[in-house]
C-alpha cells in the first residue's frame, strides 16, 4: 500500500485517492467551508509553465481568428489546501477548502502537461519534480487549477443509474472515457454568489445537473455529498455527490436531452443501468470499458450509500456491496473461462 493508495473495485486499481468519506454517511453542506477572497491572491506559475500557458493562449487565439474550433478561457480556482476535521460531539466530517484565483489556460498548462519535459533533452517533468516521492495532497497550488464536482445520478421511479461518456470535444486526458453522470469544474463566473455569500458545492452540483441533463432547479432531487477525492493521474481534486431524481425516469431524461441541453456537446453517449449493485458493478467491470480515474469510486460510493439507507442507516450496508462485487467478479471470471 502506497502513501496515497488508489481506489480498488474488482480487478480495477484506479488512480483515485479517497481523501474524506466512505459513502456510508453524507458530508453535510453546513460542514463544508470554502475560503475564497476574490482578487486577493492569484496562482503563481513557474517560468516553464508560464511559457506553456502563453503558447496555449496564442494557439487558441489563432484558432478563433481562423474560424476553427477553439477553447475559450474562463476564470477558475486553484486549490491551495484542503483540510479535514470532525464536529465536537457527533464527530461528523468537516472539510475546509482554500482557493485562490486561476483560469482555464492555467489548468491546460499544468494538468495536461504533467509528463511533458520541463526542458528539452532533460527527463524532469512536473510529475517527477513535484508529485513523485512526496505527498500529492500537499502539492503546490499551481498544480491544482481545477476542482471538479462529480455526480452519480439515479432516476427515482424506475431506479436507473446514469453513466456518461465524455466526448472528443472535451479537453484533457479524459476524452472518450466513461465518467460520472454529470460533472462541472468550479468556475468563478458561475459559482461565486453575487451577494458575497460563500461558494456552495451543492449549487455547483445542481448546475451540473441542469447543464448536462436538463434537470431544472424546480425538479425534486435528493442530493448528498459523499466524499472528497484526488485524481492521482491528472492531479485534480473532486467532490463526489449522489443525486436521486425523485420524479424523473430515464425516458424523461432522454426526452429532455433530445429537446436541447446547455452542455450537450460534453458527452457523446449515455447508458441507463438498473441501479442495484450487481448490474452497476457488471457495467463498471465490463471488459475493455475505459474509465476516468475517479468515476468507478464515485459510483461504488453511491451504491454503498443506497445499501446503508436500505438497512435503515446501518453502515454495515457496505458489506452488501462488497458481496455484490464478489459476485460480479465471479461472473466476469466465468465469461473469460467459458
Amino acid at each position: 500500500m502506497t502513501q496515497r493508495e488508489g481506489f480498488v473495485v474488482g480487478h480495477l486499481l484506479t488512480d483515485c485517492y479517497i481523501f474524506e468519506g466512505d459513502g456510508t454517511r453524507p458530508i453535510h453542506e453546513e460542514n463544508v467551508k470554502i475560503i475564497y477572497e476574490p482578487g486577493l491572491r492569484r496562482v503563481s506559475l513557474p517560468l516553464e509553465v508560464q511559457r506553456w500557458r502563453q503558447a496555449i493562449q496564442a494557439e487558441e487565439e489563432r484558432r478563433q481568428a481562423a474560424g476553427e474550433p477553439y477553447r475559450w478561457n474562463n476564470p477558475r480556482f486553484a486549490v491551495e489546501s484542503i483540510v479535514t476535521s470532525r464536529t465536537n460531539e457527533a464527530e461528523e466530517p468537516m472539510v475546509q477548502l482554500s482557493l485562490c484565483d486561476a483560469d482555464y489556460f492555467d489548468f491546460l498548462a499544468t494538468s495536461v502537461n504533467l509528463d511533458t519535459p520541463l526542458r528539452e533533452g532533460e527527463p524532469a517533468t512536473l510529475r517527477t519534480q513535484y508529485l513523485e516521492n512526496t505527498d500529492p495532497v500537499t502539492a503546490p497550488a499551481f498544480l491544482s487549477c481545477s476542482f471538479g464536482v462529480n455526480v452519480a445520478v439515479q432516476t427515482g421511479p424506475d431506479r436507473q443509474m446514469v453513466f456518461a461518456r465524455r466526448s472528443a470535444l472535451v479537453a484533457g486526458h479524459n476524452t472518450e472515457r466513461w465518467n460520472s453522470s454529470v460533472n462541472e469544474g468550479l468556475a468563478a463566473i458561475h459559482d461565486v454568489p453575487e451577494d458575497g455569500s460563500p461558494i456552495s458545492l451543492h449549487a455547483v452540483a445542481r448546475r451540473a445537473l441542469r447543464e448536462e441533463l436538463a434537470v431544472q432547479d424546480d425538479d425534486k432531487v435528493e442530493l448528498e455529498l459523499l466524499a472528497f477525492a484526488l485524481d492521482l493521474r491528472n492531479h485534480q481534486w473532486a467532490a463526489f455527490y449522489r443525486a436521486v431524481l425523485s420524479e424523473l425516469t430515464a425516458d424523461d431524461l432522454i426526452r429532455r436531452r433530445s429537446r436541447g441541453v446547455e452542455d450537450k456537446w460534453e458527452h457523446d453517449q449515455f447508458r441507463f443501468v438498473p441501479s442495484d449493485p450487481d448490474n452497476v458493478l457488471d457495467f463498471i467491470l465490463e471488459e475493455d470499458r475505459v474509465w476516468t480515474p475517479c468515476a468507478p469510486a464515485l459510483f461504488y460510493m453511491a451504491l454503498v450509500r443506497d445499501a446503508v439507507l436500505a438497512r435503515g442507516g446501518n453502515p454495515s450496508g457496505r458489506l452488501d456491496v462488497e458481496a455484490a462485487e464478489r459476485r460480479a467478479m465471479d461472473r466476469r471470471d466465468s465469461k473469460q473461462t467459458a
